[in-house]
């Protein structure tokens, strides 16, 4: 986990990058929803919230008069079945703490236990020592 997670991993639609599998796990990472598209995954590429939000000249969904619309509500209900993680709630924290802040509480939630790599939210699975860490257990509700 490095010391500072970039503010620029903070995406439109509330999801820490960092945190993400595809950022994770592929031999060339994604950089984040708000840098360019190499090494995207074709869905990414296409993000129709992510695109509403750059069409609006916004940069988070928090900032629209329409947040949380229909398409962050179909996305919030997916993370919070499949991940038990809530992506409005990362946006309402994001714009009160500020981004920065944010992050750094997110640092300290998904850093591994063991060997403080970082914990991928759609696996569970630490990014270095591979281990599902019984600290992701008790934390996330998993």
């Amino acid at each position: 986990m490095p010391e500072k997670i970039d503010d620029q991993l903070f995406a439109p639609c509330g999801m820490n990058c960092m945190v993400c599998y595809v950022h994770l796990k592929n031999k060339k990472p994604c950089s984040g929803c708000l840098k360019d598209d190499n090494h995207k995954p074709e869905r990414c590429k296409s993000c129709k919230i992510k695109n509403c939000a750059q069409e609006k000249g916004l940069t988070y969904c928090y900032e629209c008069s329409d947040f949380h619309c229909k398409q962050i509500k179909s996305l919030e209900k997916s993370y919070n079945k499949r991940y038990n993680t809530s992506l409005i709630e990362n946006s309402k924290k994001a714009q009160e703490e500020g981004i920065t802040a944010f992050l750094a509480s997110e640092r300290e939630k998904w850093m591994c236990e063991i060997c403080s790599g970082v914990i991928s939210l759609h696996d569970a699975e630490c990014s270095n020592c591979k281990n599902k860490t019984a600290r992701i257990t008790t934390q996330h509700g998993i």
